[in-house]
């Protein structure tokens, strides 16, 4: 789970041109000031390590970024912020280190492949650009290498672009980056999308380009493909939100806290402007429903993969509606189906292609009925027990004769 706290809601300091947080802003909805005593009750209240977020949670001044990193470093021994990192300096720096903070940098790339990261001008865009780049080098000189969210589009996922990513990437791993997050574009403009998204087959050979990379980068991993092999080998304790069942009314992977302390869902399911409060249960009637619903009608009914994706983020469901599967359902199953391929010739067996699948689909499916998450490693722990068991009955029955038999 984690906890977002958003001092100022979705207010930036820069207007990426496909920024899926931009309905919020649209309905003059976001946050001009932020109660601290509220914002500390309200993570009392959801009682675990947050990550400040937004919009730019670095907007907050200085005094009361100090306050919240040193109550959180308090209770909970870290912190974490996602930022732009154009507004990184001197004081965050010090502060990073003091507090324990671990940082997150979303960027799209160097120089002109950050340009839809849109500051103003293009002056100004690739001003900032350079800042946030000069930031992630400074976090890895100063021993605190930054992880990375990369979203993939036409700016700089082209064919002709992906060596220039690529190559920045391998830069970046050199100095101490580790970890990047892959993103496809969400907007919620059509226009913008039709713009500036990729075409399924363009985010198809984009992330197979980078599982190819991976494979040859020593240290710097893509957590969607560690996440997507786990899922297909039924490891899925770990992995990220978006490849378990979430409900867009309670998103229980992600707990806003906003500035005035109220609770409120993920922001990728806010599709109409509305921070609406976070619903007390949790239903399951989004995958129950994407089960049973053939794919011809926007569901997921015979995909083999689908305890590995469960119909993806709702935030990505097509045409906006939770109801459907992910606008991206066809980029996912290419890349499952890479990964199942990869898999199988390393010797292991994933559920997507194992008998077991059935029995699992049904013991998941009954623990969602029932108001239950039964996550795929637990339940197949459960039958590896039961397993035992009757393996273990079998070999006691087979030497019942043997016991009861005179001794010679």
């Amino acid at each position: 789970m984690t906890i977002e706290l958003r001092p100022f809601g979705v207010r930036c300091n820069i207007a990426c041109h496909y920024c899926y947080q931009e309905p919020i802003r649209a309905a003059n909805n976001g946050a001009r000031s932020y109660d601290m005593d509220a914002m500390k009750a309200g993570l009392e209240r959801e009682g675990g390590p947050f990550s400040l977020f937004g919009g730019e949670p670095l907007l907050v001044p200085r005094a009361d970024l100090e306050e919240l990193w040193r109550w959180g470093h308090e209770r909970y021994g870290y912190n974490s912020v996602q930022t732009n990192g154009v507004l990184i300096g001197d004081d965050h720096i010090r502060m990073f280190k003091q507090y324990a903070v671990q940082v997150g940098i979303s960027i799209d790339g160097p120089g002109e492949l950050n340009d839809l990261r849109f500051t103003v001008s293009l002056e100004k865009t690739r001003r900032a650009t350079r800042r946030t780049e000069a930031a992630i080098r400074r976090l890895c000189r100063e021993g605190i290498p930054p992880g990375l969210i990369v979203t993939l589009h036409r700016g700089n996922a082209t064919e002709e672009k992906l060596p220039i990513l690529a190559g920045w990437l391998e830069e970046l791993e050199r100095i101490g980056v580790s970890h990047v997050r892959l993103h496809i574009l969400e907007s919620e403009s059509p226009a913008i999308e039709q713009q500036y998204g990729l075409t399924i087959a363009e985010n198809i050979d984009a992330f197979l380009f980078f599982a190819r990379l991976e494979e040859h980068l020593p240290r710097l991993r893509f957590d969607l493909f560690s996440d997507m092999r786990s899922m297909l080998l039924g490891d899925d304790e770990d992995t990220n939100c978006v490849w378990h069942p979430c409900d867009p009314y309670t998103t229980p992977a992600v707990r806003g806290i906003e500035g005035n302390g109220q609770s409120t869902n993920c922001g990728r399911t806010n599709k109409d402007g509305i921070d609406f409060r976070k619903a007390e249960a949790h239903g399951f009637d989004r995958v129950l429903a994407l089960y049973h619903t053939p794919e011809e009608f926007q569901g997921c009914k015979g995909c083999r993969f689908f305890l590995m994706c469960k119909g993806q983020c709702p935030g990505t469901s097509d045409r906006g509606d939770w109801r459907n599967r992910s606008a991206h359902c066809e980029v996912w199953k290419a890349i499952y189906t890479h990964f199942e391929q990869r898999l199988s010739e390393e010797g292991f067996h994933p559920v997507s292609a194992n008998p077991i699948r059935y029995l699992l689909e049904r013991k998941v499916l009954e623990n969602w009925q029932q108001g239950r998450h039964g996550t795929m490693s637990a339940i197949l722990e459960e039958l590896q027990e039961e397993a035992d068991r009757h393996a273990g009955a079998v070999a006691l029955r087979a030497a019942e004769p043997a016991l009861g038999a005179p001794s010679p």
